[in-house]
Parts: C-alpha cells; structure tokens; sequence
C-alpha cells in the first residue's frame, strides 16, 4: 500500500499540524528552516507532533542530529559519495534508527544503498527540466519497485495526478514538500485521494 511522507521546514508547526489533519501520514522529514539550519528548539515540537500522530520523524541530512533530537532517523541527500554518508550515519544511528537515502538518478546509487542496507532509497526531481525530471523519477520508482524489496520513496509530488501514477508504479511512499505559505490540506488531500495511505513507518 502505497504511504505518504511529507517534507516540513523546521519552523513550520503549524504547517504540520495542517497536514496531519489533512491526510494519513506516516513519516515527517524535517527540513532546514527559514534561516537554513534545523535548529533543535524549533524541531523539537515537530517531533513531539509528528510521533504523537504515530508518524516517524526524520532530520534532513543530519544523523547525529537525528539521535540527540531522539528523532527517528535521518533522510540523506543525494552527493556523490551519498553511500558513504549512509554508512556513516547507521554507524551514528544503529540499527535501530531509519537510514533512508536520495539515489539522485543513479541507478548505481540506488543500488549501493541497497546493498549498504538503507530502510528506504529515494528517486526525486533533482533539478533538471521538471517535465523530463518526473518521467525520470517515475521510471525509476517503477524499475526499484519491481526489482528490489527495500521501499522505495518517490519525492517531489505536489498533484494527484502524478501521484495516481507513482501508485501505479507501487512507490511504497510519496513525498510531498511543504513550504510555508503553502495550501498543506489541498495538496496533502488531493495527493490522499489519488492514493489512499495508512501511516506506516519507512523502513524495511
């Protein structure tokens, strides 16, 4: 069943606590905020809502972050040596903690990760021309999907209609990015209806 994530910035609670009323949502990725850090007084109330709704919570690119903040894991960028930061931050974070990782679009990436043991692996729209950049993304999805057990994250949904077809690829979660001043309720309701979720936990 396909699940649905959502990217808030760290000053955006009240962002949060929107789309947790939106829709079903089973993991929050924090991201940097306004000023481009994640600052742990601002992120501590996002986790504390987000686990209360029974989402995980993860840190944006920062596993000891992710451990002192007792959040759940961490999601990774993609960087050219995105495998070793995913091995260095299960070194941080355990076996216990979610280890999830943006393969950027590389195949041999994703795969990497793969064998490296990440909870999730992540295809996204980068930043090339955004029309060529989703068919990437989606064939992606639907080519980790088929193959590999690990779940698969599709990020950078922001219609029902894209996410109707990454459902169609089994994409195991959609990743909605939420800024400030953005309809969170829309966008989460309209991406919910195309693909009805029930909150799950990101990892394998």
């Amino acid at each position: 069943m396909t699940q649905m994530c959502v990217m808030v910035p760290a000053d955006g609670l009240g962002l949060l606590s929107e789309a947790i009323s939106a829709a079903p949502i089973a993991a929050v990725v924090i991201m940097p905020g306004a000023d481009g850090v994640i600052a742990p007084a601002a992120a501590l109330p996002l986790i504390a809502a987000a686990q209360q709704s029974g989402a995980a919570v993860l840190i944006y690119g920062d596993a000891q972050l992710a451990r002192t903040l007792k959040a759940d894991g961490v999601h990774l960028a993609w960087t050219v040596d995105v495998a070793t930061v995913a091995e260095d931050a299960r070194d941080i974070l355990g076996q216990g903690g979610i280890v999830g990782a943006d393969a950027g679009s590389s195949r041999h990436d994703a795969m990497e990760l793969g064998e490296l043991g990440v909870d999730y692996v992540a295809f996204g729209l980068g930043d090339g021309d955004p029309e060529l950049a989703r068919g990437d993304r989606d064939e992606l999805v639907a080519w980790w999907a088929e193959i590999f057990e690990i779940p698969v994250v599709a990020l950078d949904v922001a219609s029902a209609e894209e996410a109707a077809t990454l459902k169609g690829a089994h994409a195991d979660f959609l990743s909605a990015r939420l800024s400030l001043g953005s309809d969170a309720a829309k966008i989460l309701s309209e991406i919910s209806a195309a693909a009805p979720a029930a909150p799950t936990e990101p990892a394998a």
